[in-house]
């Protein structure tokens, strides 16, 4: 598994692979321009087939367009949430423009996804974003902007709600195990474990 800083705000995007010499990828999160995936998916050899999107905030979704097209690969996506990608310049808060796409694959969570012989868990999370997934597979939870390595998503957003995060944290850390490990849409890699005995914002999960 590889992982890139893309965009305007260092967002996450996560390579995805069997094993290091698989040939094919799953890309989570293009969230910046795809030559720099293209870069890392021509040095590794893989073809990505498949692109998971965890939520429709515009820093995630960057570089969607411009990867599906050029790779071919299905873009898969909350049903619920497909607007901000395909009418994303209504939502970004900057004057560049981004392209649309319309995804491929719409989700709901509770899909089990087959991807580059991989199995992958889809999540609805919601809370910081209303149809907010996860991906949950072989002991990694690619947990997008619901859970941080000491922080958690942000509440004050529109459609967002502390109470129903709190109940998505609450069904991620009672599902998995402690030793899960978190790749988060920002900052660094965690484990559910860590967060739940040490994130501030979980303290009422530990009460």
């Amino acid at each position: 598994m590889d992982r890139y800083e893309l965009g305007p705000i260092g967002t996450n995007c996560y390579v995805v692979r069997a094993a290091r010499d698989a040939e094919e990828a799953v890309v989570i999160d293009p969230s910046g321009e795809s030559p720099d995936l293209r870069l890392g998916l021509a040095r590794t050899g893989a073809r990505c087939v498949a692109i998971l999107i965890t939520h429709g905030h515009w820093d995630h979704l960057v570089g969607v367009a411009d990867l599906a097209e050029e790779t071919g690969a299905p873009v898969h996506m909350a049903e619920d949430e497909r607007t901000l990608l395909e009418e994303i310049n209504s939502f970004t808060p900057f004057t560049f423009e981004l392209r649309p796409y319309t995804p491929d694959v719409l989700l709901n969570g509770g899909e089990t996804l087959e991807l580059a012989g991989i199995s992958f868990e889809t999540l609805r999370v919601p809370g910081h974003s209303p149809a907010h997934l996860a991906y949950y597979a072989d002991g990694c939870l690619f947990s997008g902007d619901v859970l941080f390595a000491g922080s958690v998503g942000r509440t004050d957003l529109p459609g967002a709600d502390w109470d129903t995060l709190v109940e998505s944290l609450r069904m991620l850390t009672e599902r998995y195990p402690p030793d899960t490990v978190v790749y988060s849409g920002h900052g660094p890699e965690t484990t559910l474990g860590e967060e739940l005995a040490r994130n501030p914002f979980l303290a009422e999960l530990r009460a």
